[in-house]
């Protein structure tokens, strides 16, 4: 069987992938976030218009079950920007939910998250999950032993939020020793803001990739050493497995508020990578390793 990537209008080879924005949010809400929703379909095409202009091919949106993905509306929406999108099913922290829904699905997630990935009328194409600060949670637990469950079913990647950059090593140990996922199907979000060396160098050796999402966000403190810690991990053999995301999760960080939003990825940080790190680097990064990362030999449960 050959890997396909499953995208929003369909199934595609990965080759045909192209340049990738790896974590990002066009539709989401939280009510741990009021006020902040991403609602806005007309917002999101001008934005994956703006990214499309800079050349930028496909997007993947890490917006998991019962935060506003919209899901419906992301057909129209790569149809009219030309650009390929990925969206997810999963489950994020607790805090994200009426207490009430989670109870309600509690029980059957992996049946949900199998069904969004092989049935839904748009299907999801990885399953998202998140770890909480420094340890795993019963809920993240909980959520990670459904997500390995849907992934044996079906070979979907599991994408990891990282509570500020943490617990990268406890979450492989239990989805890859504990739950059986081979670590190269595993994306570990969100590394920037935990800018160990050592802890990259770590997941990277256990063939996990690794996602530096999030430049729509500010992290003062750790957004300069992005270079540094790119470099770190290509010069120590691991170029293969890096991934960049924009992660914007909010309407004023899009490109047409505050900003920089999802076009700051080709527009800022794709040029200093090809000038600083070099264009082979920056092709692996866009273009080569989201291919990989997203492509399934899909099974049918």
């Amino acid at each position: 069987m050959n890997a396909m990537i499953r995208t929003v209008l369909g199934d595609i080879p990965p080759e045909g992938l192209g340049v990738c924005d790896a974590h990002d949010h066009l539709f989401i809400g939280s009510p741990a976030l009021p006020g902040q929703e991403l609602d806005d379909a007309h917002a999101a095409l001008a934005e994956l218009n703006a990214f499309a202009a800079l050349g930028g091919r496909a997007v993947v949106q890490w917006t998991p079950w019962g935060m506003g993905a919209r899901s419906e509306e992301l057909p129209a929406l790569s149809r009219r920007s030309g650009v390929h999108i990925i969206a997810a099913t999963g489950m994020h922290q607790g805090k994200h939910y009426d207490p009430g829904e989670l109870e309600r699905v509690r029980d059957r997630l992996a049946e949900l998250f199998i069904r969004e990935l092989t049935s839904a009328p748009v299907k999801a194409g990885m399953i998202k999950v998140a770890g909480a600060y420094h340890r795993l949670d019963a809920h993240a637990r909980h959520v990670m032993a459904a997500a390995a469950e849907a992934h044996h079913a079906t070979d979907a990647p599991i994408g990891v939020h990282l509570e500020a950059g943490s617990a990268a090593l406890d979450v492989l140990d239990l989805l890859c020793s504990t739950h059986g996922v081979a670590p190269h199907r595993v994306i570990l979000g969100h590394l920037h803001r935990f800018p160990d060396t050592r802890i990259h160098r770590q997941a990277a050796e256990a063939h996990a990739f690794l996602a530096f999402d999030g430049p729509s966000r500010a992290h003062h403190a750790t957004d300069w050493r992005l270079l540094d810690t790119l470099a770190a991990l290509a010069d120590a053999g691991h170029a293969q497995q890096i991934l960049l995301g924009a992660d914007t999760v909010t309407s004023a960080a899009r490109s047409d508020s505050d900003g920089p939003g999802m076009p700051f990825l080709l527009s800022g940080l794709r040029p200093r990578i090809e000038r600083e790190l070099g264009q082979d680097l920056a092709s692996a990064i866009f273009t080569e390793n989201p291919a990989r990362a997203f492509a399934v030999r899909w099974r049918q449960p």
